[in-house]
């Protein structure tokens, strides 16, 4: 099956979650939660590996990895107030996690390589990608190839090749399975491999007639894991700003963030209502971090203690320069961030590690400026839809090409939703979109003391501001000059030319000597 067209609440704006990073908390669990269910929920030892090249073998736990990895076998969810806990949970049930690093060339830097064992003694061996923002790839099943990323139920079915007697097999298979949207095979070793992809659970007489095929050595059911599923005849309208500026000419002006609950409604087979409630309520999240983070937090492991307050203490003594509406956005990010840093629940937008760039200039603003809950829901679909574009022609990964798919891509989608805020056209979010992402490109990912903090906390704010000065520059009719789409390709190949060291590894800020004090410190 060709790859499917992003979809704003699986790869934009999601997943509810706590850790720093998606990437590798949110990621790590879903990978996690895909093996526990290749073992049918009794896994017993699992040995990790990461490839040293990568960016894993550095920062997978200080980024929280082996902390999601672990949630995920354990089955928690990502907002469980134990996920903190995970590797002491897990470690006190009698299940082995081990990490292993190793030279083994993996072609990606988010690369995983797994055995696990059930307590009966039954092995499965995945590998796995984290693709960023907590999307992830199973791509290996067993030796054989796969592509599961948990918008599907998918069935593993492994029978002897055999010759007559294996056809005959696959057969009766395909005649059970005959309406699903995706089946392939393969042989390996003697072994032949059905891989079955289907839109809606199967029945459970489609289960039981499986089973009782005598020649099936073994059947793996896999549920989704992701919030949007799929099916073979997803057909979106646009997945590139060009492709939605010449839908416009034919159809007629639209709001933004009509467009992109268009683009949802069809990716999802659903409606656009639907659509707007589910941000609608994501939406309550991302206000609830911003109000918990402005209260304060506490969290013993991490370099930045509360600072959200001393906006308002400073502005009550008249010691910050009077700009109220970029105050308000300084505070909300940070507020945001210290959420995530303590553990918190926050929503990755795109990212965790960008989680407060998004929501925290989109909320602040809208709160300075009197806005509704239900302007703010606008903005934030707005915003996904630029997300989208962005996730079709790039990446949201550091790991890949850098901060500026992180904050970069946050500030851009920021900008367009202040413009939807505003009221402007879907042509002036475009713009402001890409003058944002052209503002940032070539920004590293170098964190202090290998946690998502410093510069972290420094980058969200700055590209909200810079998403505001770009809101206020399309509104105003400034050129572009450089189309969106033109600037996302821009970024992806300047991104995937930057040094290794400058893409989430130990580089930059990341190698000073106070970056390195610091990481003794708290080690």
């Amino acid at each position: 099956m060709n790859r499917l067209p992003a979809s704003i609440f699986n790869d934009v704006i999601g997943p509810v979650m706590r850790g720093p990073s998606s990437s590798h908390v949110a990621g790590a669990a879903r990978i996690g939660l895909l093996v526990r269910q290749s073992l049918q929920g009794d896994v017993r030892n699992v040995t990790v590996q990461f490839d040293i090249n990568g960016s894993l073998a550095e920062s997978y736990h200080g980024h929280g990895s082996d902390i999601g990895f672990a949630s995920g076998i354990l089955g928690m969810e990502l907002n469980d107030p134990s996920v903190p806990r995970a590797c002491e949970i897990a470690q006190n049930k009698g299940i082995d996690i081990r990490y292993e690093i190793l030279d083994y060339g993996a072609r990606h830097p988010g690369n995983y390589r797994i055995k696990a064992l059930s307590s009966q003694g039954r092995c499965v061996e995945w590998e796995a990608i984290s693709v960023g923002g907590g999307a992830i790839r199973m791509e290996k099943f067993n030796g054989f190839d796969v592509s599961i990323c948990g918008d599907f139920h998918e069935l593993l079915i492994t029978i002897d090749a055999d010759g007559r007697d294996s056809q005959s097999t696959i057969d009766m298979i395909r005649g059970i399975v005959r309406d699903c949207d995706d089946i392939t095979m393969q042989e390996r070793a003697g072994v032949v491999l059905i891989a079955v992809k289907m839109h809606a659970a199967p029945a459970d007489e489609i289960l039981s007639a499986l089973k009782n095929i005598g020649q099936i050595k073994d059947l793996t059911y896999l549920k989704p894991i992701l919030p949007t599923l799929s099916s073979a005849d997803c057909a979106v309208p646009f997945v590139t700003a060009t492709q939605l500026e010449d839908w416009i000419a034919r159809n007629g002006e639209r709001e933004l963030w009509q467009l992109a609950a268009l683009y949802e409604a069809q990716r999802g087979h659903t409606d656009e209502r639907d659509v707007f409630g589910k941000m609608s309520a994501l939406v309550d999240i991302m206000e609830h971090a911003i109000d918990q983070g402005l209260a304060g937090t506490e969290y013993a492991d991490r370099i930045l203690g509360p600072q959200a307050y001393k906006i308002d203490e400073s502005g009550q003594q008249n010691r910050l320069i009077p700009c109220p509406i970029t105050n308000r956005i300084i505070k909300s990010i940070t507020a945001i961030m210290e959420v995530k840093s303590s553990m918190g629940v926050i929503i990755a937008a795109p990212t965790a590690g960008s989680c407060g760039c998004l929501p925290g200039t989109i909320i602040g603003a809208a709160r300075e400026l009197g806005k509704s809950h239900d302007d703010i829901t606008r903005a934030m679909l707005a915003a996904g839809l630029i997300g989208v574009f962005i996730a079709e022609n790039a990446t949201f990964s550091a790991e890949v090409a850098g901060c500026q798919v992180e904050c970069g891509a946050g500030s851009s989608m920021a900008a367009a939703g202040l413009v939807q805020l505003l009221g402007g056209s879907a042509q002036q979010c475009l713009d402001a979109a890409s003058m944002a992402l052209q503002n940032v490109t070539g920004l590293a990912c170098d964190p202090v003391a290998n946690r998502v903090e410093v510069p972290c906390l420094g980058k969200n704010i700055m590209g909200g501001v810079n998403a505001l000065a770009c809101a206020n520059m399309a509104l105003a009719g400034y050129d572009k000059v450089i189309p969106l789409d033109e600037t996302i390709a821009a970024v992806y190949d300047i991104g995937q030319k930057l040094p290794l060291e400058l893409r989430c590894t130990l580089g930059g800020l990341g190698k000073t000597k106070t970056s390195m004090d610091i990481r003794s410190r708290l080690s």
